[in-house]
């Protein structure tokens, strides 16, 4: 293949705009770097960013779908790594307070925290 392709952005279905913009800024430091609204309100695009990385995850509210996503047996999630230097355990104990934490394997050095929309995002510890 003679393309370069980098990643830009994922894409989630949710059913409430501002509370998953509060659990993405709470839960994992992500801020807003990009909105669109589509035509007579009919959706609206929002792209979250850590301030470090070009990469996007966006956030597509439609007005006409308020309720819960059946997200079935999809077993796709987002992943993010902790920098190096960051304390994983803190970082754990905190979405553990927040009561976000879905699943947790140790052994492999990595837990799981659910968004509003029931969305898994995986969290793993820095590389060394």
């Amino acid at each position: 293949m003679d393309f370069k392709l980098h990643f830009d952005h994922y894409n989630i279905n949710v059913a409430d705009r501002d509370r998953s913009l509060k659990f993405y800024s709470d839960a994992l430091g992500l801020k807003e770097v990009g909105h669109i609204d589509g035509p007579d309100g009919a959706f609206t695009i929002t792209y979250l960013g850590d301030g470090e990385t070009s990469f996007r995850l966006e956030i597509t509210c439609m007005r006409d779908h308020p309720q819960a996503y059946d997200l079935g047996e999809n077993e796709t999630h987002l992943a993010m790594r902790l920098s190096a230097g960051q304390d994983y355990d803190k970082l754990l104990a905190y979405h553990k307070e927040m009561g976000v934490v879905c699943y947790e394997n140790p052994a492999m050095g990595i837990y799981f925290i659910e968004d509003p929309d029931g969305y898994w995002i995986e969290l793993l510890r820095p590389k060394f």
